[in-house]
Formats: C-alpha cells, sequence, structure tokens
C-alpha cells in the first residue's frame, strides 16, 4: 500500500461535497458524544481515546487540548509522508472529537447522568454500554466513508503499512492500536492511575476495525 505525499488545497473540496459534509460533521460530533458515555461508563474506549485520557490526565490537560497536541504532531507527520490523506475530516475529527467529549461529560455531570452510570445496576450500565457501542460503530463508519480525509492517527498505520508492503495492513493496524493503548498505560501509571479499563480497551483495538468494517459496507452506497 502506497501513500501518494503530494498535497493540494484542490483535496478538500471532493465531489458531493454538501452530502459528504452533512454526514461527516454530524458522524464526528456523534463519535465524541458516544465517546463521552464510555469514559463514564469506565469499560473500556477506542484506542486513541485511551491513550488521550490518560496522556490529559498525566499533563494535567483537557482531552480538547490533548488531542489537538497528540493529533497535531501527527498531522506533521501525515504531511509529510501522506498528504493526499488529508481533508476536512482530518481537521474535523482533530479539532472537534476531544472537546466535544469534555463537553459532553461536563453536562453529565451537571445532569446526574454520570452519577447514574457509574451507579446503576450492571444490567443498566451493560445496556447503555451496549448501545453506545453499537451507535458508536454506526457513526464512525459514517465518518470514515464519507471519505473527507482521514484522522491523523487512522493516517499513521496507512503511511507505516506503505513502507512494510509484505506485512498485511490488518496486522500493523492491530499493533498500531495495541502501541496506542501501552503508550496510555505509561502515561497513567506516571500520572498515578490508569483511566479506564485496560482489558475493554485492548478488546475494542481487536474488535472495533472489523465491526466498522462491516457497517460501512452498506454505507457506502448512500455515500
Amino acid at each position: 500500500m502506497s501513500v501518494e505525499k503530494k498535497f493540494s488545497f484542490k483535496q478538500f473540496i471532493v465531489p458531493n461535497f454538501a452530502k459528504r459534509l452533512a454526514f461527516m460533521l454530524p458522524a464526528v460530533i456523534l463519535m465524541g458524544v458516544f465517546v463521552s458515555i464510555l469514559v463514564e461508563i469506565g469499560w473500556g474506549t477506542d484506542p486513541a481515546s485511551f491513550m488521550n485520557l490518560n496522556i490529559a490526565a498525566a499533563l494535567g490537560l483537557s482531552l480538547g487540548n490533548t488531542q489537538v497536541l497528540i493529533y497535531g504532531i501527527l498531522l506533521v507527520f501525515t504531511f509529510a509522508f501522506g498528504a493526499r490523506m488529508i481533508g476536512f475530516g482530518t481537521l474535523a475529527n482533530m479539532l472537534l472529537i476531544g472537546y466535544v467529549v469534555d463537553f459532553c461529560r461536563w453536562i453529565w455531570r451537571n445532569v446526574g447522568f454520570a452519577q447514574f452510570i457509574q451507579e446503576g445496576s450492571f444490567a443498566a450500565r451493560l445496556t447503555i454500554f451496549s448501545a453506545t457501542i453499537f451507535l458508536f460503530v454506526i457513526v464512525a463508519a459514517i465518518y470514515m466513508n464519507a471519505q473527507m480525509g482521514v484522522a491523523p492517527y487512522d493516517a499513521t498505520p496507512v503511511i507505516i503499512s506503505g513502507w512494510l508492503p509484505k506485512i498485511p495492513f490488518f496486522v500493523i493496524r492491530i499493533f498500531f492500536d495495541l502501541s496506542a493503548v501501552a503508550a496510555g498505560v505509561i502515561a497513567g501509571k506516571i500520572g498515578g492511575s490508569v483511566q479506564g479499563s485496560l482489558v475493554g480497551s485492548i478488546a475494542m483495538s481487536l474488535l472495533l476495525g472489523p465491526a466498522i468494517s462491516i457497517v460501512g459496507k452498506p454505507l457506502k452506497r448512500v455515500l
């Protein structure tokens, strides 16, 4: 898998721009909403969020600021080696999700939803967790199939795969996601405690990608 390096601002204006934007932008915002619920439940999040949450705690920063910082570094890497993957979706993912999570968690605390999740029965928490994962997979698939650019986190394993063509992409992706979880654990230990479930985040490293791909297939007809 090779990655084209040439960058042009024209790549931001994709065919059916308005339609794709109408799908992509709400999907990104909803991804933040659903991640905020997963954080409150504490049973694990996607690998990128797990890493960013623990780095944020170690640095004493908000998740939004931390995600902009980490993804900003990865964006420079993407611009250097895979610039053609950058688009409006890249910037939306980088700039919105972390702040949406922060904002939603503030709302959940003030309306009592966070307390309800944390102190509710196992059955209630399991129901909320299952529904949230299901909806997260759907909106993540919508975001990806809008094809308006790749998040800096997602672009990195694609670039690495171009350098290692003999290794299947899914192997590189799983290793990259597990590396993000490991980075989160290290940051958590430095900060004093690991934020979120390690086991749950590892499971999502292995399962979220295939689930999003399966759900994304019928969405391609729409987008």
